[in-house]
């Protein structure tokens, strides 16, 4: 057991994490939810009915397809997009897909390496890419979950206005739906250039994430 702890100590603490953040939204959003209800003349809810309303689903599922909105770009975009002297970017002189000896694929594919990998069809297109397409489907998932739950929220609020609820198409075209999606990507996309490029000049001693302490600012690609 500590031993496997060790070895996904990241995975586990950030999961952990997560659950706590999840924990903490669902009840500061619960908080404010009743907040608004009181003030509009109605009964507070449970917490058990806030967990499965559409006020929190649309809130965690704008936030979960933003983050992987950017894990997707990032992963594509770095294929072919360079940064001189960040750990982010690769070597300036790899930018593509790369040949299979360096990618370890087909005929190069070691004893250690998955199985598909070494293989000579479809199974080695989708392997080859299977991060960025895992990364892409839960995004828009995500994306349609938030414009569900989006139009569900949007609707109740309409109805306690006394206005008439509007369709799932109608929504998509709102500003309501994008600005709730608009105001989480700049914020992504902003992080990111800010970490290929801060990651140039700064160091972090230790992590991955950035270059040894003393290697050169123009050393691309090298990791820590």
């Amino acid at each position: 057991m500590r031993r496997f702890v060790r070895d996904n100590s990241l995975t586990l603490a950030f999961g952990v994490a997560f659950l706590l953040a999840l924990a903490g939204q669902a009840v500061a959003g619960r908080a404010e939810f009743n907040q608004q209800l009181v003030v509009d003349g109605l009964a507070p809810i449970e917490f058990g009915d806030y967990l499965v309303s559409s006020d929190f689903a649309v809130d965690v599922s704008e936030n979960w397809q933003s983050e992987y909105l950017q894990f997707f770009l990032y992963i594509f975009g770095t294929v072919y997009l360079l940064q001189r002297g960040s750990p982010e970017s690769k070597e300036m002189h790899k930018a593509g897909v790369e040949s299979e000896r360096d990618q370890r694929m087909g005929e190069h594919a070691g004893p250690d390496s998955p199985r598909w990998a070494g293989t000579r069809d479809w199974r080695q297109t989708v392997f080859s890419r299977s991060l960025g397409l895992v990364m892409a489907t839960i995004f828009l998932l995500s994306w349609l979950a938030q414009s569900i739950a989006g139009v569900a929220a949007f609707n109740e609020q309409r109805l306690r206005q006394l206005q008439a609820p509007i369709g799932w198409g109608e929504y998509l075209a709102s500003a309501d739906f994008w600005s709730r999606s608009l105001q989480n990507w700049q914020s992504e996309l902003l992080a990111v250039a800010s970490m290929a490029i801060l990651s140039v000049y700064l160091r972090q001693r230790g992590s991955p994430e950035s270059k040894p302490v003393g290697t050169a600012h123009g050393s691309t690609g090298v990791e820590g």
